[in-house]
């Protein structure tokens, strides 16, 4: 794909970890403020989930910002990847602190598996060197305004071809009105409104964490988040 394509799937992979981490914040900040707030440990874990797996998202487009698309991307991969080799777990007295490294590494993890394989065309790349950017939102921002609103139908910026059942997934969730519920802390489960088979949990996160679907952070899990296939979803499913 060219930069302007890269430039544009990245920036929505981007935005969207950076919002989930900034609604868990507030979902915890308005817990913290209710007396007797309900699952507080739950939203403590989500907000280091998603704060973790957004921190390399945040570093990414600031490089971008700075470097263009294509050394951008190198390097943030080059880094990224160095620490998960040489991450080392100094154990804390403090569980959240022991909580919080292992949400990073595993947001770094995350972030290497998802932009591995993508491949930008050099001799096609457009993508201007732009200013240093003093946050990540503000080479978020200069990175959306530089991309196209959205990449046409036919070329779904570089996602790679479905399976049979990863396509039998976004279906289900395109058709079947499919939700996440946890009844408790690491016990979730895919509910279905609509009539139809049920897809497995994993697939369904794993679709999620590819950015082809997007689950309601509006509501907990303990009350069940639907989930919705998002742009580039419904563009593999129509591959």
């Amino acid at each position: 794909m060219d930069a302007t394509q890269a430039l544009a799937l990245l920036a929505t992979r981007a935005d969207n970890h950076i919002k989930t981490a900034r609604e868990a914040r507030e979902r915890l900040t308005v817990a913290l403020a209710a007396e007797g707030g309900a699952h507080l440990d739950y939203l403590m874990t989500e907000v280091l989930k998603e704060e973790g797996e957004a921190a390399p998202w945040r570093e990414l487009m600031l490089r971008i910002d700075r470097h263009g698309v294509l050394e951008g991307l190198a390097k943030q991969r080059e880094v990224a990847t160095e620490r998960v080799m040489g991450y080392g777990l100094a154990m804390s007295t403090s569980l959240v602190s022991n909580a919080a490294r292992l949400a990073e590494l595993d947001g770094l993890r995350r972030f290497v598996n998802a932009t591995e394989g993508l491949r930008i065309d050099e001799g096609k790349a457009s993508v201007e060197e732009a200013a240093p950017a003093a946050e990540p939102q503000a080479a978020l921002a200069s990175a959306l305004a530089s991309a196209p609103a959205s990449a046409p139908a036919s070329a779904p910026v570089g996602v790679h071809k479905a399976t049979p059942a990863q396509k039998r997934t976004l279906a289900a969730i395109r058709d079947r009105g499919v939700g996440l519920t946890e009844l408790r802390v690491g016990r979730m489960r895919v509910t279905v409104a609509n009539d139809g088979d049920r897809p497995r949990l994993d697939m369904v996160l794993w679709v999620i964490e590819q950015g082809w679907a997007t689950r309601d952070h509006s509501t907990s899990l303990y009350s069940g988040q639907a989930v919705t296939l998002t742009a580039i979803g419904e563009a593999v499913l129509a591959g």
